[in-house]
């Protein structure tokens, strides 16, 4: 698809990946695109590669535009597999291309693909490369979402080429934001938020506060998954800000999994004291809901109540796995709340419990727990229970 024009002599050349559905954990259940960009002035750049078995097709779309000899500079603004598994081979193929690097990449690159890339040249934020018409501008973003992150600022075209940051796992024919179904695109730049860059959210918000007092003007985001935002970028930047800063509705999300029952009992009865004091209520069983969609629920709710049966005195395992997804992303600004079953030894609400403060959740106290089957006093305890959470996200 190298017809894909950003601006003359700018080309989107990635490659769409429709049949992925697990990324690393992720769920990805619209695919995703890896994108790469080649820019043609006086001098020739490509910008990132793409995941290693689509190297084939990657070269095929540069060459229907450029000889590969004819290629000066390779650009990696981010090292992690999916953006440089194809480099070594096609960085055969561009053998007159220097590769550029920020220090922390060029380190990355040597250590997963040799010392081969000992040669990678160096940049740091504010240096310039020109390519003749155009200059090429580098930011360092460390830890949006690796050490090695850079952006890459075309100055005339105000093309900002923002790596992981601002994308969406999204397989689709429109190659940008304004031809797609709006309501599909911010739903996976949101999940797409919510599962990988959650924990830099402090970060986000000061580069973009950083891009802002640089002055930089920019008419287009092109980040190395999803669409392109050339209709109006301010949209997701403003999302990133509202997302970074944990803006929270007034909504309980209910995370729970049974083993017979006991614990799904408990879970509608406290849903419905939530729901009684008028805020919005989700409940959503582990072994029925991808982990993935339960964080993107997540990041913008004031509450979450955690239930799980007791097996072999624990949390039931796919709530450890759960904790283990939630507490590793650390959304901040919620309300964590938890409540079991048991039969004849305890153990799963106060290992939850537990795990939630030692990530430093705030934790709602005392817990709720229910030996074998929740009699009718129980789940009015439990429906009390919803209520009072609720009562504290609305105070």
């Amino acid at each position: 698809m190298p017809n894909v024009v950003l601006k003359e002599g700018i080309n989107w050349v990635g490659v769409v990946d429709w049949n992925i559905r697990d990324f690393h954990g992720y769920v990805t259940s619209r695919g995703t695109s890896y994108n790469a960009y080649l820019i043609r002035d006086e001098k020739t750049a490509l910008i990132d590669t793409v995941k290693c078995n689509f190297a084939e097709e990657l070269a095929r779309n540069v060459e229907e535009l450029v000889n590969f000899e004819k290629i000066d500079y390779i650009i990696v603004n981010h090292v992690e597999m999916d953006h440089s598994g194809s480099l070594p081979e096609i960085a055969k193929l561009a053998k007159n291309a220097k590769i550029i690097a920020c220090q922390r990449g060029k380190d990355a690159l040597i250590e997963h693909y040799g010392a081969e890339f000992s040669k990678v040249e160096v940049v740091k934020t504010g240096d310039e490369l020109k390519l003749g018409k155009r200059t090429l501008r580098f930011l360092e973003t460390p830890m949006l979402h690796w050490p090695d992150s850079m952006f890459t600022y075309i100055v005339e075209d105000k093309i900002l080429m923002s790596n992981d940051a601002f994308g969406e796992h999204y397989a689709s024919s429109g190659r940008f934001d304004d031809e797609v179904d709006q309501q599909v695109l911010m739903e996976e730049a949101k999940t797409y938020y919510a599962n990988i860059l959650t924990p830099f959210a402090s970060l986000i918000i000061r580069k973009v506060q950083e891009v802002v007092q640089m002055g930089i003007p920019i008419e287009i985001i092109a980040p190395d998954h999803g669409v392109i935002w050339r209709k109006d970028p301010s949209k997701i930047i403003n999302a990133y800000l509202q997302w970074s800063s944990f803006v929270s509705a007034q909504k309980v999300i209910i995370v729970f999994d049974t083993m017979w029952g006991s614990t799904d009992k408990m879970a509608r009865a406290i849903e419905e004291g939530a729901a009684y004091e008028g805020v919005d209520v989700k409940v959503l069983k582990l072994r029925a809901t991808d982990n993935t969609d339960i964080v993107t629920e997540i990041l913008d709710a004031k509450a979450v109540i955690v239930g799980s049966p007791t097996l072999n005195s624990q949390m039931f395992p796919t709530l450890g796995s759960f904790l283990t997804y939630i507490t590793g992303l650390k959304p901040k600004g919620k309300l964590w709340a938890f409540f079991g079953s048991y039969g004849w030894g305890g153990g799963a609400v106060r290992g939850m419990v537990e795990m939630a403060k030692k990530a430093g959740f705030d934790v709602y106290e005392p817990a709720i727990e229910v030996k074998y089957v929740p009699d009718v006093d129980d789940l009015k305890n439990c429906f009390d229970f919803g209520r009072q959470i609720a009562r504290k996200i609305k105070a």
